[in-house]
């Protein structure tokens, strides 16, 4: 069923923690067309709408893989870091934890009544609750509790701390709640094209690490993200460094590549060895988008990653990491003045933002030619807000 614009209710209000409870699991499903030349794109109330942005936070975000923030690093043995997965949306308060066996991530909240349980980073050889004095390991196992000797059939599975799971690619960790695919089906293709890189010599830059904060909606910002057709109009100043026929975008089980091709040998690029997809070929940049809402921007100079978090139907904070390994390089090129390319995103951002609460706007048609990934991600979209599992 293709689902129009006028028959998505918009006047439910979203679930939230000590909100109204929102009837998003009776919204209707959506229909993206896998047909491209045919397809529609979603109704706009998905850009707006808190009861569609309810449905997104429980069948999305809680089920894939989101990435740590930079200070997150490997910790030392006894170490503690507190964390909140996706603050402002999730809010899901985490543990990162290290012991003998290797790093941990755990629940933050004890399973007695709810207290979290470390509220800053430190150092301890295990976890006790500060509320009644449960004990726990660093893996989050279950140790004690003072004046339960006559509680029947306890200790439970459940009194244990949640494990979380947690992986990497090269040194960035992701985690995810209740993973609905495996972290490898998200990232192989990552792994595999770009094994040539110096990935060892990546630096963090703290002068390419800041946050912007967006008026419009993450998925918005996701579209804008996914195709070069906007370039022209809104980039000035990286159009002509991109080669607009050179430029490609290939879809991956859970994400889009966009090749974007040097529009002239003098600029700086990537190379690739002989037996590469890309050898031979003077590559300005790998946009790699992994779903939902992770960013991996691969330039001559480095790594520029933008880990995007959702604040509401219509607010986003993204925030930009960037590590270099050879900062020379960043001077000219794809990768040159970064702040200033987000700046001009935003500002035709917040203009579909509000183009998107119109009455009169009907649902969009795809171009074949260079909104692929846009309709991969809607596709991607609707498969998961749609999932009853």
């Amino acid at each position: 069923m293709t689902i129009r614009a006028e028959e998505v209710s918009l006047g439910a209000s979203a679930t939230g923690r000590g909100g109204a409870r929102a009837e998003w699991y009776d919204l209707p499903a959506v229909d993206i067309d896998p047909d491209i030349r045919r397809a529609e794109m979603p109704p706009s109330a998905l850009y707006t709408d808190p009861a569609w942005y309810a449905r997104m936070r429980e069948r999305i975000f809680a089920r894939t893989w989101h990435m740590f923030p930079a200070h997150l690093e490997p910790l030392e043995p006894g170490a503690l870091q507190p964390w909140n997965l996706l603050p402002g949306c999730l809010d899901e308060p985490l543990l990162l934890t290290r012991d003998d066996a290797g790093p941990h991530l755990i629940s933050n909240v004890c399973t007695h009544r709810g207290a979290i349980l470390v509220e800053r980073p430190g150092q301890a050889q295990g976890l006790r609750c500060g509320y009644h004095g449960r004990r726990f390991a660093l893996d989050g196992r279950f140790g004690s509790a003072p004046s339960f000797a006559e509680a029947e059939g306890f200790p439970r599975p459940c009194d244990d701390l949640a494990r979380v799971p947690l992986d990497r690619w090269e040194r960035f960790w992701f985690a995810s709640l209740d993973p609905a695919h495996r972290f490898d089906d998200l990232v192989a293709p990552v792994r595999e094209r770009l094994a040539h890189l110096p990935w060892d010599r990546l630096v963090l830059a703290p002068d390419r690490c800041r946050d912007y904060h967006v008026a419009a909606s993450w998925a918005l910002y996701c579209d804008n993200y996914l195709e070069g057709l906007h370039i022209p109009f809104v980039h000035p100043g990286l159009d002509p460094v991109l080669d607009r026929e050179g430029y490609q975008t290939q879809l991956l089980p859970l994400g889009v590549l966009q090749l974007g091709v040097a529009a002239s040998d003098e600029q700086p690029c990537l190379s690739a060895p002989p037996d590469h997809p890309d050898h031979g070929r003077p590559i300005a940049a790998y946009y790699y988008w992994l779903y939902p809402c992770t960013m991996l921007n691969v330039y001559p100079w480095g790594l520029s990653i933008n880990v995007v978090i959702p604040l509401g139907p219509e607010r986003t904070r993204v925030v930009f990491l960037g590590y270099t390994w050879d900062p020379a390089a960043a001077e000219a090129g794809a990768g040159a003045d970064l702040d200033h390319v987000e700046h001009e995103d935003e500002r035709i951002l917040q203009s579909v933002a509000r183009g998107a609460r119109a009455r009169l706007l009907p649902r969009g048609r795809y171009s074949p030619s260079h909104e692929q990934g846009v309709h991969h991600f809607h596709r991607l979209l609707a498969r998961s807000l749609n999932d009853e599992g």
